[in-house]
């Protein structure tokens, strides 16, 4: 499996005939080199959206008509732009599950907001999301943009996944301290990958307090963009 950075909450994971690419801001992002564009997008089979906000879906309508690929995501949102913008779409809801090329993907809740950017104003796009993402003997707990959640303890008991990619970098979402703090109550991960940090200076700038508040045992993986982590 590869785990690949594209900056904010995007990423790119390379899962048993998947290639997911998650929340996938890359135009406009500070932290995407637009050069690399192509490479981010090599071989891709799905987009898979947490919820509606720009910072999340930015670029994803241009990269599911350019690459002929389905937006995945909430029913509400999905179902939207399928008939809108005439994207192929796979809508689901909390608590289904898709087979995405042989990764097994189940939305999960979180605590947040979600909207599309409208002409007369924000459309609402049907709630925020997170997943847990399943295959070559690994579950993946995407969290999506969110809060501590009661939630976590009955989804890490359920689902038992070794592989944390948490939103922490305050201020819209959890911040490093409060994503340790659900981590080690909750969650018995054996990797963390921090996102939704560095990007803007109002968000931390590091993950040195989530590895400061998780167990040594514990390995914290400070991303870089398009710099594979493989697990």
């Amino acid at each position: 499996m590869k785990i690949t950075w594209l900056g904010h909450s995007g990423f790119r994971i390379e899962i048993e005939q998947a290639v997911l690419l998650i929340d996938p801001w890359l135009d406009g992002n500070p932290m995407f080199p637009a050069d690399r564009r192509a490479e981010a997008l090599a071989g891709v089979t799905h987009v898979l959206l947490t919820h509606g906000h720009g910072d999340h879906t930015g670029s994803a309508l241009s990269i599911a008509k350019e690459c002929d690929v389905p937006l995945v995501g909430i029913y509400d949102m999905i179902s939207f732009w399928e008939g809108d913008a005439g994207v192929k779409g796979i809508g689901f809801n909390k608590g289904g599950t898709v087979d995405l090329a042989g990764a097994k993907v189940t939305m999960v809740n979180a605590s947040h907001s979600s909207s599309i950017s409208g002409a007369q104003g924000p459309i609402y796009a049907g709630g925020e999301a997170g997943y847990m993402i399943a295959g070559e003997g690994h579950t993946i707990y995407l969290s999506g943009d969110t809060d501590i959640m009661a939630d976590m303890a009955w989804m890490a008991e359920y689902h038992q996944p070794d592989i944390g990619i948490l939103s922490a970098g305050g201020h819209y979402t959890m911040d490093m301290a409060r994503a340790a703090f659900a981590a080690r109550k909750y969650f018995n991960f054996s990797t963390i990958i921090p996102c939704h940090y560095r990007t803007f200076p109002v968000l931390e700038q590091d993950a040195k307090a989530l590895r400061a508040g998780v167990s040594p045992n514990v390995q914290v993986l400070e991303p870089e963009v398009l710099e594979p982590i493989i697990l």
